[in-house]
């Protein structure tokens, strides 16, 4: 009785399982992550390595010689600041609180020591680095300079970041939420009416998060002042803000859509934002770009509702509420199409 071998497994060589293993897909994924990991380093490392001054809004208060002091002050190697004549002391103070300057220098017509006024919760180290600066130009006119915080950060608000992380924590909270949603029930929702169910639960999300990181910062840490309400509505805002740009990016760009809301959110946003170091502080494109995008925005609205009884947020605002509304339409327009190529294709296949 013959018997007839039985075939082992077939084995196949390494390069076999490679290519089985390693989709072009795949491929093109890593290669995207790798340049998400360099954008990173070269946006972070760009934008904060070498800060300095430049341009910065300042204020001059010189009744006898306005004219004198702004433009020694324009001259200055670097360009560090942006004088211009202000009126009296308390215009100068006005402006600051209404962050239209962020410092100003109140020359005494009848003495040699000067007053500068400062605003450390729009940035402690903008502070700092205004009272080093005008100490300097100050001894060299044989003068002395006293600085008056006009708008001090709070004791428990170190450098002024809280604002900052506040903001970066619901920014991850907006785009973490949205890619969840997309990992569980598909980077595309099935129709339009799928699309307005993430978009009702990222509202909700965005409600609570709101709520309790403006609870934390407040109330349980007493790390930030202000209107715990006025917080939270931001709040809301700045995640609900994040997680609709990033379900329309998915919506439009599939799973692909997240790597996008990474590096407009976190690459290119959060070292633009303002945090670590003011605007005036950051180079050219970071200074422009900040104000724009939903961490820069968020970030000043913060900071001018802790600090400057909610002076100057209206443009920022305006910002979130942009990325609101163009992710919201996005997503339910990306839905709607993509709904009505399923229909047109559904024939073509039956017949």
């Amino acid at each position: 009785m013959s018997h007839t071998p039985v075939a082992g497994p077939r084995k196949s060589s390494f390069l076999g399982e490679v290519k089985d293993a390693v989709t072009p897909r795949a491929t093109l994924l890593v290669l995207g992550v790798i340049a998400l990991q360099l954008l990173f380093i070269a946006s972070y490392v760009g934008a904060l390595h070498d800060p300095k001054p430049r341009d910065v809004p300042f204020g001059v208060v010189a009744p006898a010689a306005a004219g004198q002091t702004v433009d020694r002050l324009e001259r200055l190697p670097g360009s560090p600041l942006d004088p211009r004549k202000v009126a009296d002391e308390e215009s100068a103070r006005r402006q600051i609180t209404d962050r239209e300057i962020d410092g100003a220098l109140i020359v005494d017509p009848d003495g040699t020591r000067d007053t500068l006024l400062v605003a450390s919760g729009g940035g402690t180290v903008l502070a700092t680095t205004l009272e080093g600066l005008v100490s300097e130009v100050e001894r060299a006119e044989d003068r002395t300079v006293r600085t008056v915080d006009v708008a001090p950060a709070s004791a428990r608000d170190f450098d002024g970041l809280s604002s900052f992380y506040l903001v970066v924590g619901w920014c991850v909270g907006g785009y973490l939420c949205a890619s969840i949603l997309a990992i569980s029930t598909g980077a595309r929702p099935a129709n339009p009416v799928r699309a307005a169910i993430r978009i009702i639960a990222m509202a909700l999300v965005s409600i609570v998060g709101g709520l309790g990181g403006a609870v934390i910062i407040g109330p349980i840490l007493g790390a930030l002042p202000g209107s715990v309400v006025d917080l939270w509505g931001l709040g809301a805002l700045i995640t609900f803000a994040v997680g609709a740009a990033t379900l329309a990016l998915q919506g439009v760009f599939g799973v692909v859509g997240i790597g996008l809301a990474i590096l407009l959110v976190v690459i290119a946003g959060n070292p633009s934002a303002g945090g670590a170091f003011p605007l005036p502080m950051l180079p050219p494109f970071w200074k422009e770009i900040g104000p724009w995008l939903p961490p820069g925005a968020g970030t000043w609205a913060a900071r001018s509702i802790a600090y400057f009884k909610g002076s100057a947020e209206t443009v920022s605002l305006l910002v979130l509420w942009a990325w609101a509304v163009a992710g919201t339409v996005i997503t339910l327009l990306a839905a709607v199409l993509r709904g009505r190529r399923q229909e047109t294709e559904l024939p073509t296949q039956a017949g």
